[in-house]
């Protein structure tokens, strides 16, 4: 696939799953500018239609303009009659990727895994509101805070601990000194 040269050339869709509360799961559709690799759209809920898709892609339309291009996966949502009109209807090629090929839409599979990793891994969720609130704050933090924030990257949050100062070659480690072996000096008359 070429690659994406200017804003929305090219859009990404994938969902991400977890649980709150008693293993009740929620989801969470991504969507990314693959060339600027901003993270345009999280929204959590516990059940996310074609239709609920193509409503949250119009309110991204409205915000950031309509894209030429959009790639997913097969999934039931990205394949509905809902999305395929909203597809039509708003004249956006829709591509999607070859089954068990995620690396075909490697953009937001990488976005995915620094979500998970940065977000999912380490939140506990116990409410649907959490499930809303939290990924929404994150998503202001990859985009506008942190050590990634020239323009055309994605930028990560910047986590407790960790120095904004840039990352060098580490300093040479000195070599142990060997051990000394005091060898036993030859007996001198005069001091027998």
């Amino acid at each position: 696939m070429p690659e994406a040269i200017r804003p929305n050339q090219r859009w990404s869709l994938d969902f991400v799953s977890d649980t709150f509360g008693a293993s009740r799961r929620f989801r969470i559709p991504a969507v990314i500018d693959d060339c600027c690799r901003e993270n345009l759209c999280l929204v959590a809920d516990t059940s996310i239609s074609g239709a609920r898709v193509a409503r949250e892609l119009d309110a991204l339309v409205r915000l950031h303009g309509k894209p030429e291009c959009i790639v997913s996966d097969n999934g039931t949502e990205f394949t509905s009659r809902a999305i395929l009109k909203w597809a039509d209807d708003n004249n956006v090629d829709w591509h999607y990727i070859d089954p068990g090929k995620p690396q075909q839409n490697a953009f937001i599979e990488s976005f995915n895994g620094s979500l998970r990793d940065e977000l999912l891994n380490e939140e506990l969720f116990d409410t649907l509101d959490d499930a809303r609130r939290k990924p929404a704050l994150w998503r202001h933090d990859c985009n506008n805070v942190g050590p990634h924030s020239s323009p055309g990257t994605r930028r990560r949050p910047r986590r407790a601990g960790r120095s904004n100062a840039p990352k060098g070659p580490r300093p040479a480690r000195l070599p142990e000194p060997k051990p000394q072996i005091m060898k036993a000096r030859p007996a001198d008359s005069r001091h027998e």
